[in-house]
């Protein structure tokens, strides 16, 4: 479709807790109706892994992490921030320096504050366990800290994890404890590791909820009533060792809710659809969802519907059999009313106690689960959009006032700062200050022309009006499909494209305009007659978003019947006055699906390769992975595939050989979409995987090889200051001090322009290098690469090569669900 398509990943519960009906059995359940038996088990997952005092701190703190058993941790954690993952030591030309030089200096402000003073102990992290099991996280505190004579007054507890900064007398204390109602209890404490204190405990003391990684403020929501949804503004907090000090880095973050419960929503499905037509249906539009169970401020992935499930089913608490229905009650003090509704399934993925399996699937009841998130409905409606974007989406004025609210609201608060003396930390009250670079603008070379462009709008669609592209395959033969009600729509189409091709260097003849029903068979049987081996080009006006008719569409013409193709939905083409700009955007991309090469930049390195790698995650199904290399000096020519194992670098290399009658003396390889925790497999298993793939050209061949990783997802932002206002940084600027790693060889690129909100930086971590390539270089050219994506006139926020690979993964994994036919390889059919 045109316009930039929006990759939607659905999100992962994170650190989900057993909800009661969690089965005891170690095989998995086999049966698509979960049974309603088991014990409820602790989260036991770590929050804000903290970050260490120095590089050698890192490393034995990882190691010493690895040598305790699952069991001793109280099951599986990640490192959500790669801790222990040394690159930079191995990088001869950038252990003394990895900044670079070039461009103008910049004063910029970033949402980082310094911790002035620290404490000198050592953290100690106990895993704390209920007998019998203890849902409510409210009530597992108020039970541990009734024993404050061992424990103390200076505690962090989040329902699992306590940390405690002196030790106590043995490895593993027991405690006694009984509830209100007279149940006895008793608590192990048992010590899984030391580390330094550098774990934010405040938040909890601003009466803020812990949900998966974030903190948020539910007593301060923000309400859009029109719409049914709520937000709570919360934040985002890592404390790590940076360049030059430890800092706690937070950013603003919102929790979109709807107001409807789940059950809200089935009862209205029902409504709507009908009793018959209902489990069909409402099994559809839940399996995947993520909810949120307030009484425990927890996310969990809706994976099956239990039809034969109600709230007063019973299920094993302990020895004794007990309702959902009483179990919330006496748990909570929560009344289910509807005691006929169906149950819902969520597998937990954790391992279970002692590194064993998973406990099995949660057991949720829809009454108490709220939706959370948007559906695509509501993201293609406009006006929710827009009354959304107004609270989340905060300028760089905005986003600093917010985050010096925090540091003030932290200092004022007295139990606060009573908490933060009592593990002896002080947090800077004023952002931290620092010096970027900003880049030069990169001159755009279009066909025998070249023009710079607006540096700070970053986009150069009016510069390149009228002039010819580098290369266009003349469009002789091509169809354009159309319905009867958009037959005139498609003319225009057609006239417009005459209009605005010419001026572009592309020559384009009369399609051949094939009208069909409007229904999916019909439309599938019109490609099928029609599409033959001498297209060139299918363009299919659509009058309607519907995903199913699209995704035939594109598994026809990418696998059966290989063939570059355009979707244009019919009400893009209704608006006159923007039908010029439209069309100019279709043409260029026919142009480049046929294999045209539309603009490059100036790029100084001789026999070099640059590719991209992404992956397409959707739960429950396997990744798609995507590589996309460039085969010229300019990067105007790609390949492209989906294709698994060591032969995808292999078979990119064999084209650069078809081409060039060369093999590449430098390969630069941007590795995008890599997780948080997931550093640690790149650099050991992937690394090595390429350097394979390349040893096996031939044992002499050994080329110059760069790995980078590139994220997105990061909580980093930086404001700069322009006639007294806090403003975006320009596109260019550079950031490689102070907030940088020291154990790696990284950087932060603020490449593109935004309109509203605060720009994102983009941060690029060099894992591997064996280039010699100054840092100035490796930003420069990272830069010029951001200027080359052919799906929009202007500099985007990654390397064009990665969001190439990121669109053909996404329409692997989202619409076509087969590999493309090899036929189609050196054609960006994709965009």
């Amino acid at each position: 479709m045109t316009g930039r398509a929006r990759a939607r990943s659905r999100g992962r519960a994170r650190g989900q807790e057993t909800a009661p009906g969690a089965s005891q059995t170690q095989e998995p359940t086999p049966s698509p109706t979960p049974p309603a038996t088991g014990e409820l088990v602790g989260r036991g997952r770590q929050k804000g892994a903290p970050g260490p005092f120095s590089a050698e701190a890192v490393l034995q703190i990882s190691a010493g992490f690895q040598q305790v058993k699952l069991g001793e941790r109280g099951g599986h954690r990640r490192d959500f921030h790669d801790a222990g993952v040394n690159t930079r030591q191995a990088m001869e030309h950038v252990k003394e320096s990895k900044s670079g030089t070039s461009g103008v200096a910049i004063q910029l402000s970033t949402n980082f504050f310094r911790i002035i003073s620290r404490p000198r102990w050592v953290l100690y992290q106990y895993h704390v366990d209920f007998k019998p099991p203890m849902e409510s996280r409210r009530l597992r505190s108020a039970l541990l800290f009734h024993h404050e004579e061992p424990l103390g007054s200076a505690r962090s507890f989040d329902g699992t994890q306590l940390f405690l900064p002196h030790r106590l007398h043995s490895k593993e204390t027991v405690l006694h404890s009984e509830t209100r109602n007279g149940e006895k209890v008793q608590i192990t404490v048992t010590l899984t590791n030391e580390l330094p204190p550098t774990s934010p405990v405040i938040l909890r003391i601003l009466n803020m909820q812990q949900i998966g990684r974030n903190y948020y403020c539910p007593s301060d929501p923000l309400n859009i009533p029109q719409h049914r949804l709520t937000i709570w503004p919360g934040y985002t907090t890592t404390i790590l060792q940076y360049e030059s000090s430890i800092m706690l880095c937070t950013d603003v973050s919102h929790k979109v809710l709807r107001s409807e419960t789940v059950l809200d929503f089935m009862v209205n499905l029902r409504q709507q659809c009908g009793n018959q037509r209902f489990p069909e249906i409402c099994t559809k539009e839940l399996i995947g969802l993520i909810v949120l169970t307030k009484y425990n401020n927890k996310t969990y992935r809706i994976d099956d519907i239990a039809w034969d499930h109600t709230p007063n089913n019973t299920f094993k608490r302990g020895d004794t059999d007990i309702s959902f229905k009483n179990y919330f009650k006496t748990q909570y003090g929560l009344d289910i009313t509807d005691g006929n509704q169906v149950l819902l399934v969520s597998h937990v993925k954790r391992l279970g106690p002692g590194g064993g399996p998973p406990p099995g699937p949660a057991m949720l009841i829809p009454e108490l689960c709220y939706l959370t998130g948007l559906t695509d409905k509501m993201r293609a409606d406009f006006n929710i959009m827009k009354d959304l974007i107004t609270h989340t989406r905060l300028t760089p004025e905005q986003r600093e006032d917010r985050l010096n609210r925090f540091v003030t609201n932290i200092q004022k608060n007295t139990d606060a700062q009573a908490e933060l003396d009592k593990w002896g930390l002080n947090f800077d009250k004023q952002l931290l200050n620092l010096t970027g670079r900003v880049l030069p603008g990169e001159r755009i070379f279009q066909g025998s022309r070249s023009y710079e462009y607006n540096p700070w709008a970053a986009d150069w669609s009016k510069e390149m009006r009228g002039i010819p592209l580098i290369s266009s395959p003349p469009l002789n033969n091509w169809l354009l499909f159309y319905t009867r009600n958009n037959g005139s729509k498609a003319q225009t189409l057609l006239q417009t494209l005459s209009r605005v091709s010419g001026p572009l260097g592309i020559s384009i003849q009369r399609a051949v305009m094939i009208q069909y029903e409007d229904h999916q068979e019909s439309l599938l049987r019109a490609l099928q007659h029609n599409v033959g081996p001498q297209t060139q080009m299918v363009v299919v006006v659509l009058p309607s978003s519907r995903k199913d008719k699209y995704d035939s569409i594109k598994k026809y013409l990418c696998v059966d019947c290989p063939t570059p193709s355009q979707c244009v939905l019919s009400r893009t083409l209704s608006r006159p006055q923007a039908l010029m700009t439209v069309a100019t955007k279709i043409a260029l991309q026919m142009a480049c699906k046929m294999g045209g090469e539309l603009w490059s930049v100036e790029i100084p390195l001789k026999q070099l390769m640059i590719v991209g790698i992404d992956c397409y995650h959707e739960a429950g199904k396997r990744s798609i992975g995507a590589l996309v290399a460039s085969l010229n000096q300019g990067m105007s020519r790609l390949v492209s595939t989906t294709r698994t194992g060591n032969c995808v670098m292999k078979a990119a290399l064999k084209d650069y050989l078809n081409f060039n009658n060369c093999l590449p003396s430098r390969i630069i390889v941007y590795r995008d979409g890599v997780g948080d925790g997931q550093l640690h497999s790149v650099v050991n298993y992937e690394v090595s995987q390429i350097i394979d793939s390349i040893k096996s050209m031939g044992h002499d061949y050994m080329p110059k090889l760069s790995v980078v990783v590139v994220k997105k997802r990061i909580s980093s932002r930086f404001f700069t200051h322009i006639n007294g206002k806090v403003s975006n940084p320009p596109p260019g600027t550079i950031i490689d001090l102070e907030v940088t790693r020291p154990e790696w060889y990284d950087f932060y690129i603020v490449s593109q322009a935004v309109r509203t909100g605060s720009v994102s930086p983009t941060h690029y971590n060099v894992v591997y290098d064996t280039s010699g390539l100054k840092p100035d270089h490796m930003q420069r050219l990272t830069y010029k690469m951001c200027h080359m994506y052919y799906n929009w006139q202007g500099i985007i926020r990654v390397p064009a090569p990665c969001q190439y690979a990121h669109k053909l993964a996404f329409l692997v994994g989202q619409n076509i669900h087969r590999e493309p036919s090899v036929h189609l390889d050196d054609f960006l059919f994709y965009l």
